[in-house]
């Protein structure tokens, strides 16, 4: 039976952190996903859609909608290169920066619910497990 599967069961905690993640990002006006994009900004302002996509490993589209929605709500805007006029970079507004400190604490806050049940030693194990499997 597939429910009794690893897979399902992993499948399973997956939506339910990131149905958790939705709710806890719409008082701040972000879609899930959405807050991976700002990271990578937050990380280095100013980069192309392509560096984006590549950073993200997402299709192309993805970026394109995420970047629409995001520009709509004033968080970020797209400038040109000064060097290179053909070439847009995305930067992040002040809405957009101010948005760092909070989705960072959602994020932790989400970190301590998940492992909240473990002690010390499960949460390491759990975390060096998670991190092996192959991507």
């Amino acid at each position: 039976m597939l429910d009794e599967t690893l897979t399902y069961a992993l499948i399973k905690v997956v939506k339910t952190h990131r149905n958790q993640l939705a709710a806890a990002l719409v008082p701040l006006g972000l879609h899930v996903g959405q807050e991976l994009l700002l990271n990578q900004l937050w990380k280095e302002d100013g980069l192309t859609q392509g560096e984006l996509i590549a950073r993200l490993g997402v299709e192309p589209p993805t970026v394109t909608k995420t970047l629409q929605r995001l520009e709509r709500a004033g968080i970020v805007y797209r400038a040109p290169d000064p060097d290179r006029p053909r070439v847009g970079r995305v930067h992040l507004t002040e809405t957009g920066k101010a948005l760092r400190e909070p989705v960072e604490a959602i994020w932790a806050k989400m970190d301590e619910d998940l492992v909240s049940g473990f002690d010390a030693a499960e949460r390491d194990l759990l975390a060096r497990l998670v991190r092996a499997i192959p991507r």
